[in-house]
């Protein structure tokens, strides 16, 4: 592998999705999305691997150096939020494809005895921005969403999981195969590495975070007609939610809680009636699980003097949750040995985005590492992470990958993926 080499695959796969703003809306199960993943499977297959796709269309590129032998696991996504950047889990998905490409050739080379196979998978619906829940691809795999339910799932047009799927023509229904330990890297989302000068993040714990689906109802009536005394405007209740999420971080330590209010759905959305209905997405992530317990309480009692003030009713519904998780201190060793000897500056991180890493280190050692985000922007056309520190990225997990596939984080036993 080359630097060139990398770079110019990157850019080539980054052409499909593009956007005018430099950067790509590639959502799951769209024209494409599917692009991608056909330009990814040539991709895969010129280099050796052989290209299957499971029941929920998680694309798995597989290499086998140990007949019999379970799997080491490495990749990420190529699915995109609209109008996003080109890093975000694309370019932990060529990474792995470049990583796995060269530790298969150290193995078949007499370079390195492996105990394990190799697999580079690109997830299904990472993102959720289409359809929910995000993570939906590794969910399946881990068991944690019963695949008949994420097929089900619907978008906005009624269009459902399994017919984006099918409208990709891939042909899916092979059997995952059993995995030993899984890698994945991911541009960092923040400013952390940045502006400390590091390299290299050795993704070592997640932060806590609720993630709740809100429902604020109020009374149907006429924008202009009505006394203002009257109105039950669960659009007013919801903006006044909105505020009360923004301050809550502001009330509790500096940096200590982010908080979001997202995807916002109104009834009747006409021009000229007070809203009966607001449905919109709110969660809070913490560093820190007591200041999580603490806006989880603040924002009870901000509910309650909404409905007052607004005369509306706030329904919630906790959807997701969880605490500090932590990843395998073996498996961040691992990658902290690898940085140092090749040179790369490192320092501990915590994730608090999501990733499929996130599911599978509750079956198989995992590890994860971050490269860094210029001005920390994400989710954007403008996302962008440097050159240097791709390659850079791309080096440190072929070298931990080599480390996983030898065994070094042991390989006895093997989890076998749901359906």
């Amino acid at each position: 592998m080359t630097e060139h080499d990398f770079l110019t695959d990157f850019r080539a796969m980054s052409v499909y999705g593009r956007t005018a703003g430099g950067g790509v809306d590639r959502q799951a199960g769209t024209v494409a999305d599917h692009e991608t993943r056909a330009w990814f499977a040539g991709w895969l297959e010129s280099n050796g691997f052989d290209v299957r796709y499971d029941a929920i269309a998680n694309q798995f590129g597989l290499v086998e150096l140990v007949p019999g032998a379970p799997y080491v696991l490495v990749g990420s996504h190529l699915d995109s939020q609209p109008l996003a950047g080109r890093f975000d889990g694309a370019y932990g998905v060529l990474a792995g494809a470049h990583a796995a490409r060269e530790v298969a050739r150290r193995v078949r080379e007499g370079e390195l005895e492996a105990t394990c196979n190799l697999a580079v998978v690109n997830w299904f619906n990472e993102e959720g921005s289409r359809f929910a829940p995000s993570m939906m691809g590794s969910s399946v795999l881990t068991g944690k969403l019963a695949l008949d339910a994420a097929l089900a799932v619907t978008d906005r047009a009624g269009v459902t999981v399994a017919d984006a799927i099918a409208s990709g023509g891939m042909p899916t229904g092979a059997t995952p195969p059993p995995v030993a330990a899984y890698a994945e890297i991911h541009v960092e989302q923040g400013r952390g590495l940045e502006r400390s000068g590091t390299t290299i993040g050795l993704v070592d714990g997640t932060w806590a975070a609720s993630k709740y689906r809100m429902v604020v109802r109020g009374e149907q009536s006429h924008t202009g007609s009505t006394v203002m005394a009257d109105r039950k405007d669960a659009l007013f209740g919801a903006a006044l939610l909105i505020v009360a999420a923004r301050e809550l971080t502001e009330e509790l330590p500096e940096g200590m809680l982010h908080s979001s209010v997202s995807e916002l759905d109104l009834a009747p959305n006409s021009p000229v009636t007070v809203a009966r209905l607001v449905e919109l997405n709110l969660d809070l992530r913490s560093p820190d699980e007591e200041v999580l317990r603490r806006a989880n309480a603040l924002l009870e009692q901000r509910i309650a003097e909404i409905e007052q003030r607004a005369r509306v009713v706030v329904e919630r519904r906790l959807t997701h949750e969880w605490g500090l998780l932590s990843y395998q201190p073996e498996g961040v060793e691992l990658a902290r040995r690898a940085a140092e000897a090749l040179g790369l500056t490192h320092a501990p991180a915590m994730t608090v985005a999501g990733h499929d890493s996130t599911n599978m280190k509750d079956v198989v050692p995992t590890v994860m590492l971050f490269v860094p985000s210029v001005d920390g922007v994400s989710h954007n056309e403008a996302e962008l992470t440097r050159d240097e520190d791709c390659v850079a990225g791309v080096a440190l997990l072929t070298e931990v990958l080599a480390g996983l596939a030898a065994g070094e984080l042991g390989s006895e036993t093997a989890f076998t993926p749901a359906g």
